[in-house]
């Protein structure tokens, strides 16, 4: 199998996580896998790197890293062209048009001749029964399309959010005309199967494409059991402040500012929450820099108890969890928005604190949970009222509440998300034994 993904370890992005666990995934069920992906440097020097995810990588996993540039992104002047540094946004402007004349997507669009020719090579010295490609970026879809095309190469496209459409709006961004949905369309009529993380998402999709509808699977995100903390019981907090929790990335969408208000308020009004803390570890945008707007809405709720941790290694990221009695999952609005978090929260059994509005489909996985505090709404006065109730069951709740919680998240680890695609990949595609 050869697996196509742009973030692939030591890569520190979100859907990371799903490519580390996919690539191994099929290599424990017994295929010989190949991943493609970005060179270490990219990561190294423009998203942040997690030299601890590297580690996790299956020993049988063989990868292939190919050259990406990325000149927008490119911050050493001494790089730059001298029809840049004369002018950077006439330069810019240039560069996004042609950066999308190989392929529709600003950044990436180049990156496509180099995967396809690494594909080939692939393929040319070990036959390749199947490709897997996951996005975004969705150029990664490109390489298994060129391998299909030239050697009828069967492959799965895994979406971690959508091309066409706006998990956080609803809107969809891109005309039927355009090249985006051209391209989209195309590759999914040739496509053995279409994974997404969701069933809103999914269901988007069959309406867009219902002749295609059989192809299309949800394969959920899940919690990866030997990276997730210890799920046994620490029993109610009775004699000590309480701490609450984020790890993750906090994007632009994250509603910061509200939960920061909502935080401040939960502590005027309730004893519970006396001396609490809110610790927040991960990343303040999507780049090794912290956004400064994020940091400085953080900072200005330190005498209240907020504060930035930094970014955690996933391999370390137990030793974070052990310090919290209640978690805060923040996410952008959006009826098609899950996050791979979510999973992570779940198998804790640990209070959840869902900041995040009550449409999300993050909500879909969380419904039934013992131990969840959704709030009615995104403003501070609905955020605190949330953060009282977790308090509230963080200090109270019996041995039994709690286990029903950990038996609520055990059902939602990776492998049984990933399991029965695999299985039945393995079974339809020619050579390769189930």
């Amino acid at each position: 199998m050869l697996y196509v993904a742009w973030g692939f370890p030591p890569c520190r992005g979100g859907g990371v996580y799903r490519a580390l666990a996919t690539a191994n995934r099929f290599a424990a069920l017994g295929w010989k896998v190949t991943v493609l992906t970005a060179d270490r440097d990219t990561f190294f020097r423009f998203t942040g790197a997690d030299l601890t995810l590297e580690e996790r990588v299956d020993p049988s996993v063989e990868v292939v890293r190919v050259p990406f540039e990325w000149p927008i992104l490119e911050a050493d002047l001494r790089r730059w062209s001298k029809r840049r540094a004369s002018n950077p946004k006439l330069w810019a402007k240039w560069r996004t048009k042609q950066d999308q004349i190989p392929f529709p997507e600003s950044g990436y669009g180049p990156w496509r001749s180099v995967i396809e020719k690494a594909a080939e090579r692939i393929h040319q010295a070990h036959k390749v029964d199947l490709t897997v490609a996951t996005a975004n970026p969705h150029v990664a879809f490109t390489a298994a399309y060129h391998l299909h095309k030239k050697f009828q190469v069967p492959y799965v496209m895994d979406y971690r959010d959508a091309w066409l459409l706006d998990v956080f709006t609803g809107d969809r961004l891109h005309e039927p005309n355009s090249r985006a949905a051209k391209w989209e369309k195309k590759l999914v009529e040739s496509a053995r199967e279409v994974w997404f993380v969701n069933d809103p998402i999914k269901d988007w999709h069959e309406k867009l494409y219902p002749t295609h509808a059989g192809k299309m699977h949800t394969v959920a995100n899940g919690f990866d059991p030997d990276l997730v903390p210890d799920t046994q019981d620490r029993g109610a907090v009775t004699d000590r402040p309480l701490v609450f929790g984020y790890v993750g990335t906090v994007s632009p969408k994250v509603p910061l500012a509200d939960f920061v208000k909502g935080w401040q308020l939960a502590k005027e009004q309730s004893e519970e929450l006396a001396g609490a803390k809110a610790k927040i570890y991960g990343y303040l945008g999507y780049y090794a820099q912290p956004r400064a707007d994020m940091l400085a809405t953080i900072n200005a709720a330190t005498e209240d108890g907020v504060s930035y941790e930094g970014p955690v290694g996933k391999a370390e990221i137990a030793k974070a969890y052990d310090e919290f009695d209640a978690q805060l999952l923040m996410l952008g609005k959006g009826r098609y928005v899950t996050s791979g978090k979510v999973f992570e929260y779940l198998a804790t059994g640990l209070p959840v604190v869902s900041v995040h509005d009550p449409e999300n489909a993050a909500s879909d996985v969380l419904r039934g949970h013992p131990l969840w505090f959704p709030v009615a709404d995104v403003t501070p006065e609905a955020i605190a009222a949330a953060l009282i109730e977790a308090a509230h069951a963080a200090r109270t709740a019996d041995e039994g509440i709690r286990a029903k919680a950990r038996e609520f998240g055990a059902s939602y680890r990776r492998d049984l998300q990933l399991d029965p695609r695999i299985e039945a990949l393995a079974a339809s595609v020619k050579g390769v034994a189930a």
